[in-house]
């Protein structure tokens, strides 16, 4: 053994978030030496326009690895491997030279919203075929610079996401050299995600020369070692393998655990996302609610479904509607306001909130909003946060609802994020969904993931998905109580009723409310 702690072997996992990077240096005991993070900006050049600059985000890379680093006080060379994950429907560019041909183009852009209808006149072929439907992601995007900017367009070589160009970077690629791995082409629109494969059909229906994608790896395929650049600038050895690697959610399910069929994921951030596992590719063609996707494991597919708002309503909350409570309770505000909605009776005693004050994402209705049903004098503001949090698990009931008519079946189900921190949502959750739902000991997963990804890469780890079910610690289980599920199910279903008939109100309001448009 040498260096610290005793490390025989340590890995890098790198996660490219929307707001930062983070890294997470583990060893081979799943231990986590050292994390660091480093915050990248957003530019909004123009309304709806949302770019980041992907040198910032290179160089953001390297700081977070250097100062990992440091903190360890290990040898570089116990380092034996490091892979990225990133942002997922987002997408970047480079030059012949591999170097940016394009402004990164963020998810949370909605410039190419016109390309999203085009594409549309072969919807059910790009769900069959990628796995989802058009939405504010690769295919939209590329259509975009292709029109729109033709100069710049004409600029590049390949198109990519941002964990592939850090790493074609520290490698010292050029640009013909741009990759992506198998976890992101759902977002492509014109992949054939069986087949792990671009679909020339859409390409040539769209005219898109398929010389501008990059090729498909394997999520733990090396790329190539770290050049003496990047070595210099991180204190990394010349040479360390560099590995694909995989999108964040992938990497995120990876890190928590999730590498059987079976298991639910719930993210419990800004956003709230519904994810779960399955042995087969069962794209949702009727409903066109979700995104089916490949793990970063062999045979195994996932999900996905969200609410753009869940955490972030129980923030407007507290910002707009007790803003005078915020300044008492500062960080204690959902401490305690999570122990007040846990006295609470299942169904907050007749309220019923529908989650969607930024419209419905998944499935698409965007004119939808939020709705609080049922409000007496004998409500208090518990009342209400408690209902803000049943809301989110009644969609998430019917998303799995959805997928049980699939013929999906679930154990087990696990909770992460912010969220998660809520005792009693996540018991909420658990009565529901009729789920037991667990609680992992760690908080950060993709940076995690994407190194036990470079560990199975390099042979550490041979069998990623008991290596990632081994180091997913349980913090604690919650059980459905048989009777507040019984009555939650009654409560699920009176929610859908509620939302099909908010779809029209919402539609009506919003009309009658902006002369007309929306």
């Amino acid at each position: 053994m040498s260096g610290g702690w005793g490390v025989k072997a340590a890995l890098f996992g790198v996660d490219l978030g929307t707001m930062g990077t983070k890294a997470a240096l583990v060893d081979e005991e799943g231990r986590v030496l050292a994390e660091a993070y480093k915050e990248v900006g957003l530019r909004y050049p123009r309304p709806g326009w949302v770019e980041q600059d992907l040198e910032e985000i290179y160089a953001s890379a390297l700081e977070v690895i250097r100062t990992c680093l440091e903190q360890s006080g290990i040898n570089p060379s116990q380092v034996q491997a490091l892979a990225f994950d990133g942002q997922m429907s987002g997408l970047g560019a480079v030059d012949p030279d591999g170097q940016p041909a394009i402004p990164f183009d963020s998810w949370l852009d909605t410039r190419c919203a016109p390309y999203i209808e085009l594409l549309k006149a072969h919807e059910e072929e790009i769900i069959r075929s990628s796995g989802g439907p058009p939405s504010f992601s690769h295919g939209a995007k590329i259509l975009w610079w292709m029109r729109e900017a033709p100069e710049a367009f004409q600029r590049v070589a390949k198109f990519l996401v941002p964990a592939g160009y850090v790493a074609l970077r520290m490698v010292g690629l050029r640009g013909e050299d741009a990759f992506i791995d198998w976890t992101y082409i759902h977002f492509s629109v014109f992949s054939d995600l069986l087949a792990k494969d671009w679909n020339l059909d859409l390409l040539q229906a769209y005219g898109l020369p398929k010389e501008k994608l990059p090729r498909i790896v394997d999520p733990w395929s090396i790329v190539g070692g770290v050049s003496k650049e990047a070595a210099r600038a991180t204190g990394l050895r010349e040479g360390t393998p560099i590995v694909a690697g995989c999108g964040d959610q992938a990497a995120t399910m990876l890190g928590a655990g999730i590498a059987r069929a079976g298991l639910v994921l719930n993210v419990l951030g800004t956003a709230s996302v519904f994810a779960a596992t399955s042995a087969t590719y069962t794209p949702d063609i009727q409903g066109r609610t979700f995104f089916t996707a490949r793990l970063p494991l062999e045979g195994l597919f996932y999900q996905i479904a969200f609410i753009n708002g869940g955490g972030l309503n129980l923030r407007w909350f507290r910002d707009e509607i007790l803003a005078c409570e915020k300044e008492q309770l500062g960080k204690d505000f959902y401490v305690l306001y999570s122990e007040l909605a846990g006295k609470i009776p299942p169904g907050s005693q007749g309220l019923l909130f529908l989650p969607h004050l930024g419209g419905r994402v998944t499935p698409s209705v965007p004119h939808l909003r939020g709705a609080l049903l049922g409000l007496n004098w004998g409500h208090g503001r518990p009342h209400i946060y408690r209902a803000l949090l049943e809301g989110v698990a009644y969609e998430f009931a019917l998303y799995m609802a959805d997928l049980a008519r699939q013929g999906q079946v679930y154990s087990e189900a696990r909770a992460i994020g912010g969220g998660a921190r809520s005792a009693a949502w996540v018991q909420i959750l658990a009565d529901v969904l009729g789920l037991p739902y667990l609680r992992l000991q760690r908080e950060e997963f993709a940076a995690y993931g994407s190194a036990l990804l470079a560990g199975h890469a390099i042979g550490l780890f041979p069998d990623l998905a008991a290596t990632a079910e081994k180091f997913a610690e349980v913090r604690d289980r919650f059980l459905p109580r048989p009777e507040a599920h019984r009555i939650y199910r009654s409560l699920a279903e009176l929610y859908r009723q509620f939302l099909e008939v908010a779809e029209d109100f919402s539609r009506k309001l919003l009309q009658l409310t902006s002369g007309g448009e929306g």
